[in-house]
């Protein structure tokens, strides 16, 4: 049993992911379709041959890249990535979403385990600190670099 990893038309991940489980083999145990990988599809199954007993009835199913894997090399596609990686304190942001979209503040403050950012809105005659998720907003400008 290995991972192998199936060449698939550029958007169409996670249509030959679903076909695939959806065709019900018995050697084929699950598939994924990380957003990160574009035109490919990662599939544990006992052996390479049932991809070529399926492959003409799957659409946007390119082939097989020769070869198998271990679940080490896929471990990372498994945890998703917090939205405030990346982001670090005194960066330039834009809010992207929420009652103060298109403002530009600098984070002042993050909270990795609940996702968040606290910035202080620059336009605002009063510093106010304000709250946000991770997925709001977009570093305009970073420190670190």
């Amino acid at each position: 049993m290995g991972i192998f990893a199936v060449k698939t038309t550029a958007s169409q991940e996670r249509t030959v992911a679903d076909m695939i489980m959806n065709r019900e083999e018995e050697s084929i145990h699950a598939a994924l379709a990380p957003d990160s990988l574009t035109s490919y599809v990662m599939v544990e199954a006992d052996e390479s041959a049932v991809f070529e007993r399926i492959s003409d009835e799957i659409p946007h199913m390119r082939g097989v890249v020769p070869g198998k894997s271990g679940i080490a090399e896929v471990e990372h596609f498994l945890s998703p990535k917090p939205d405030v990686e990346g982001i670090a304190e005194g960066d330039i942001v834009e809010l992207i979403a929420g009652p103060f979209k298109g403002e530009k503040a600098q984070v002042q403050r993050i909270d990795e385990g609940k996702d968040q950012v606290t910035v202080e809105l620059y336009e605002a005659t009063v510093p106010i600190p304000v709250t946000v998720r991770g997925d709001q907003i977009r570093v305009l400008d970073s420190e670190e670099r």
